[in-house]
């Protein structure tokens, strides 16, 4: 188990309100329950090492703006479909991966698959088990992203109409973090991460961004470090294990840890630091 400290950067404020018990919950009441949520962490081979597509988020976003994020969101309960086409490893067997009950596992696994190509126009899906779509740039693409973000249709609905199977043996689990108490809104995450499809190009078409693009780790760590860009502490330590791995392949293949990591909130010299323990 590992110890890491961690700025608030501009949660600050709020930080320090919390731990005056300022606010409500700043005794342990009135605290958000967390909403599940999966996010993907699309890898590539790049010319100078492993590369992770990633987003911006708009600053006009209510959690998280300005800040650099993985394609993910919150579990649709739709998500958890009896009749969802897959193939790869079962719901069953990512329930055991994942040390949660079936219907979590398929809900965290589709949520995963919806959300990267809502966001990114990526689909984790073929029309036969060892198959993968390659071309998705036929304009019906867009309707069929349009009406997985508006809810007009589930994942289940589309892939079944386009006879389509989800493939989950593409994904891998790498991480589960918990939102920090303090904060109004609150996700149970786990983090997942796959290979980039050969013939897939993954596009910003997402109103939840102002910046998408292939991102080298270090690259990015280095300009966080300069407090030009913003992150928090799961995208940090994410991004940090995808630059440690020596190609996008191995970085699937490593393992990952689905223990939850709780950041806690403390002060230490009069500032507010957030602390994790990690797996």
């Amino acid at each position: 188990m590992a110890l890491r400290e961690f700025d608030i950067g501009a949660l600050g404020d709020r930080a320090r309100a919390w731990l005056a018990g300022k606010v409500t919950g700043g005794e342990g009441a009135g605290i958000a329950v967390p909403r599940t949520a999966a996010t993907m962490m699309l890898v590539r081979d790049g010319t100078t090492g492993v590369e992770v597509f990633m987003l911006r988020r708009v600053a006009s976003m209510a959690f998280a703006p300005s800040v650099w994020v993985f394609p993910g969101g919150g579990v649709d309960p739709r998500d958890d479909a009896a009749d969802l086409p897959w193939a790869g490893p079962s719901a069953a067997e990512w329930a055991q991966r994942l040390a949660c009950d079936e219907g979590l596992a398929r809900s965290l696994v589709a949520a995963a698959v919806r959300e990267v190509f809502e966001e990114c126009g990526v689909l984790l899906a073929g029309p036969h088990a060892d198959s993968v779509v390659a071309d998705l740039r036929d304009p019906e693409w867009d309707v069929e992203r349009a009406a997985l973000l508006s809810r007009e249709q589930s994942l289940a609905e589309m892939l079944l109409r386009r006879g389509l199977v989800l493939r989950s043996d593409l994904l891998a689990v790498k991480a589960h973090w918990v939102t920090p108490e303090f904060e109004p809104r609150r996700y149970d995450t786990w983090f997942f991460a796959a290979l980039l499809p050969e013939g897939q190009i993954p596009d910003d078409d997402t109103s939840e961004a102002d910046v998408a693009d292939w991102v080298v780790p270090a690259d990015l760590l280095r300009e966080y470090a300069a407090g030009s860009v913003g992150m928090l502490p799961p995208t940090i330590v994410s991004v940090e294990s995808v630059g440690e791995a020596p190609s996008a392949a191995d970085f699937l293949a490593s393992g990952g840890s689905v223990e939850a990591v709780l950041p806690e909130l403390l002060e230490r010299d009069g500032q507010a630091v957030m602390r994790v323990r990690l797996p």
